[in-house]
């Protein structure tokens, strides 16, 4: 399989300070907390929404475990735009590619047209 070195461009080095936040990454859980009123009780409680195979789950969060569920949903929702972020760049890196495959090749058939008619 043959290897290719991309060039340091503006894709390759974000792509690389967005891959670096990937690995710092701390504990992160997917799905939304949201707040119910449970009957009877002044202070509201708290259920994690989510899907699983298609359906949406929902499980209880004890009120000691808000917080740092919380914590844990805003960082799953920022690794998303991290993920996101790394994809658009590499995308960006294929699109640059064809297109500098394409110039480099037109460039190859006006150099042979040229010395062909010298």
């Amino acid at each position: 399989m043959k290897t290719t070195v991309l060039s340091k461009n503006r894709h390759v080095t974000r792509r690389a300070v967005a891959l670096r936040q990937l690995s710092q990454a701390g504990p992160f859980l997917e799905g939304n907390l949201c707040q119910f009123q449970r009957p009877g009780c002044a202070k509201p409680g708290w259920h994690l929404t989510f899907k699983q195979k298609g359906k949406t789950r929902t499980v209880y969060v004890p009120m000691d475990l808000v917080a740092q569920v919380k914590t844990w949903t805003r960082s799953y929702r920022g690794l998303k735009k991290t993920i996101r972020e790394v994809s658009r760049h590499s995308l960006a890196l294929i699109r640059g590619h064809v297109a500098n495959q394409r110039a480099a090749k037109r460039s190859q058939a006006l150099t042979r047209k040229k010395s062909a008619k010298a």
